[in-house]
């Protein structure tokens, strides 16, 4: 598989694209190229090698579900559980950029989402739009739930 393509996958949270190219999926979603974009990884491990959880936080971090959290270097992750759909695709790569598949500020449009995507992996449940996770940001001490 090639992380360089735009894939449109059902994400654990909802449909989306996701990539190893952060400049390709702000191109495609119209959506400036300063404005960042969110990490899903397998497992704890990942998230382990490329940021540092807040010592008060960690349980948090650990137990939490379908939540992104923005870590003091400023970037964002949000860690698949093994028990998702999404996880055996994820799995593949370890670490991938993700983003909703539409327009920044509007809903899904399936038509939309297919020309802006490589790939395609759509299994028997087809697409579908569920709620977006929820977005906590960590600073050493303090954490402030934005979404």
């Amino acid at each position: 598989m090639n992380s360089s393509l735009i894939y449109l996958v059902q994400t654990d949270t909802t449909v989306g694209f996701s990539s190893f190219d952060d400049e390709k999926l702000s191109a495609i979603k119209q959506r400036p190229s300063s404005k960042k974009i969110l990490h899903t990884v397998d497992s704890f491990k990942t998230l382990k090698e490329n940021t540092r959880i807040p010592k008060n936080f960690r349980k948090k971090v650990r137990n939490s579900k379908k939540t992104t959290f923005i870590y003091p270097n400023a970037k964002s992750f949000r860690v698949v559980k093994k028990s998702s759909d999404f996880y055996d695709f994820i799995h593949k790569f370890g670490i991938l950029y993700s983003t909703s598949a539409n327009k920044t500020g509007e809903s899904f449009e399936k038509e939309f989402a297919t020309i802006g995507a490589d790939i395609l992996v759509e299994d028997k449940r087809g697409f579908y739009e569920t709620q977006a996770s929820t977005i906590i940001k960590l600073s050493k001490k303090t954490f402030k739930k934005l979404r």
